[in-house]
């Protein structure tokens, strides 16, 4: 089996460890660091599990302006970052770089555009990528060399994604997952979508049309709620799949890296995580945590 390229969406990461773990959980400048280790300690099991080849760790803007500027609702919603969150997501970097994991940002770009396009570069150069994300935009990157790690509620648990487990949640294949998102809406987005069409109707018009555009064409042939749907928000629709489409950046190939425990070990010291710390000073490898 070859070796993945783990592509890690590390906003989420940090907001499911933060939100499952106790704050109670501090370093030794008495602020909590559950983000931080909730996040590690996932990311190390993953890696035991799965033997990545390397693993990247993606960052980005929280609503980039291409998607505000589509849909100014895009986000708006979305509580602000708690402030024992906000300090952890700043050494999260640097802490994560010292296990040897790479570190990407874009200042203009998502995390999902980035977690996308390193699963393109992979494949292109003949590997497989396993996108770690809670986020089911990303579906739309799932083919026979790219699944998605769905994560779980909680601390634990993944759910694998290939193209046979996007078409049984969503009745499509993941070509085509910005057009239903589109059409059904995306309420973690702010993505309102067709007025009155839920996630059946959605995959019934894309089954029948093969696209939204196609079914926004053919909309006179269905009933006239979901005609006057798909005719009177049919700009709307577009740029909601506008949005739910990723972007592609000019990222790099990762070179192989083994996970560094000792460095990982040094740095969780210096956020106070010295259990953390033991654990990757006794093993000789991510196996033995």
């Amino acid at each position: 089996m070859t070796a993945p390229l783990l592509a890690v969406d590390a906003p989420f990461v940090l907001y499911r460890s933060f939100f499952a773990l106790p704050d109670s959980i501090h370093g030794p400048e008495d602020r909590p660091v559950n983000a931080l280790l909730g996040s590690v300690n996932l990311l190390l099991r993953i890696a035991a599990d799965r033997g990545p080849r390397a693993i990247v760790l993606c960052f980005g803007a929280e609503a980039a302006e291409y998607r505000v500027k589509l849909f100014p609702p895009y986000h708006a919603d979305r509580p602000p970052v708690p402030d024992a969150l906000a300090w952890q997501f700043a050494r999260a970097p640097e802490l994560f770089s010292a296990f040897g994991w790479q570190v990407e940002s874009s200042p203009d770009l998502e995390a999902d555009d980035l977690l996308g396009s390193f699963s393109t570069v992979e494949e292109q150069a003949g590997g497989e990528a396993l996108i770690v994300t809670g986020d089911r935009d990303m579906f739309q990157c799932v083919d026979d060399h790219v699944s998605v790690l769905l994560l779980k509620s909680g601390i634990s648990g993944f759910e694998v994604m290939d193209p046979a487990a996007v078409r049984a949640r969503y009745g499509v294949g993941p070509e085509l997952v910005p057009d239903f998102i589109a059409l059904r809406g995306d309420p973690s987005d702010g993505l309102p979508g067709a007025p009155g069409i839920g996630a059946k109707t959605a995959a019934t018009l894309l089954e029948k049309y093969g696209s939204l555009e196609r079914a926004i064409a053919g909309a006179d042939a269905e009933r006239p709620k979901v005609a006057a749907a798909l005719r009177d928000s049919a700009d709307e629709l577009r740029a909601y799949r506008d949005i739910a489409t990723l972007r592609t950046a000019a990222v790099a190939r990762p070179p192989d890296a083994v996970t560094d425990l000792a460095g990982g070990a040094n740095a969780a010291r210096e956020l106070g995580l010295n259990r953390l710390a033991e654990r990757l000073e006794n093993a000789d490898s991510v196996a033995d945590l």
